[in-house]
């Protein structure tokens, strides 16, 4: 297998390869170091039967996502926001992206995270959505655009998933009844508008890679504009080292709408509902339970 991804990253990018190293997989595919010849690496994704596991434009939608990304960074990467791995080939079946030396997170670093965070934030959206296609690990996400951020939360990335989940028998005819409930009056739940974001979409602790500085990358988006608070409510579902600092500096530079931790259920609903479609039934009744919590502040 890796004679066979070196002479992919060969031919996809045009440089010799030195040597390759697996460092990673899972359930759907492999990852590796790439060494060139004339000097440097890189990170290669590769996804097993991906028109087949995922489906079409897998690896073009996450590349689509990193380079939107990274237009918030600015071109010295010293400001703006945060960093992210430049992609350097994409094809259906591979992603080849620049190496980033992993390392420990630290707290100055998670502050600094907390600080491009904010400002990746603030660089913002022209709509709720993407222009591309999107993804959700190995699930399409409808990036269809919508000009206020209920009806696209609501439509394209709640409903879609609670009805996945039951088909799958990953969420219960009852579950699913609370939710919808929930999605009818959204708008009581949501707080004040605010514009679209620029956000990763699927900021977990799994894709935060931390470098030898002990600042944190973005990698594996979902890329959209979206609600801030979505990156943020994902941060606190799976989170990272040191959440506390990065919302602490984040709230400095890009100060939080009153009421946010209590509509951090709210935004939790739609990974929840994503997870419970892959994973299994004890995600379908957490994200019910969320749901109903949510139906008490209604009543």
């Amino acid at each position: 297998m890796a004679s066979t991804v070196a002479d992919r990253v060969a031919a996809l990018l045009n440089r010799a390869v030195l040597g390759v190293a697996a460092v990673g997989g899972g359930s759907f595919g492999k990852t590796y170091r790439i060494q060139f010849f004339t000097g440097g690496a890189a990170f290669v994704k590769t996804l097993d039967h991906a028109a087949k596991v995922a489906g079409p434009g897998y690896f073009d939608a996450e590349a689509a996502g990193l380079r939107w990304l990274r237009e918030a960074v600015g071109e010295d990467g010293a400001s703006g926001g945060v960093r992210v791995p430049e992609v350097l080939g994409v094809a259906e079946d591979i992603l080849v992206t620049s190496w980033i030396a992993p390392g420990r997170p630290t707290p100055d670093g998670a502050e600094e995270f907390g600080r491009r965070l904010a400002s990746l934030h603030a660089r913002g959206a022209h709509s709720f959505g993407a222009e591309w296609p999107g993804y959700i690990a190995v699930l399409p996400l409808d990036n269809g655009g919508d000009e206020d951020w209920a009806t696209f939360y609501v439509e394209r990335r709640v409903l879609p998933y609670v009805r996945l989940a039951r088909d799958r028998g990953h969420l219960d005819a009852e579950g699913a009844q609370v939710i919808e409930e929930v999605c009818t009056r959204i708008d009581f739940l949501a707080g004040e508008e605010e514009r679209p974001s620029r956000i990763h979409g699927d900021a977990w602790s799994g894709n935060i890679l931390w470098d030898g500085r002990g600042e944190g990358w973005f990698i594996d988006p979902a890329a959209h504009g979206g609600h801030r608070e979505t990156d943020l409510a994902m941060l606190a579902l799976f989170p990272p080292p040191y959440l506390d600092r990065i919302i602490a500096s984040y709230d400095e530079v890009h100060p939080l709408a009153d009421g946010w931790q209590e509509r951090v259920p709210l935004h939790q609903l739609h990974p929840l509902l994503v997870h419970a479609a892959l994973y299994g039934s004890d995600y379908g009744v957490r994200a019910a339970s969320v749901a109903r919590e949510l139906a008490e502040r209604l009543r």
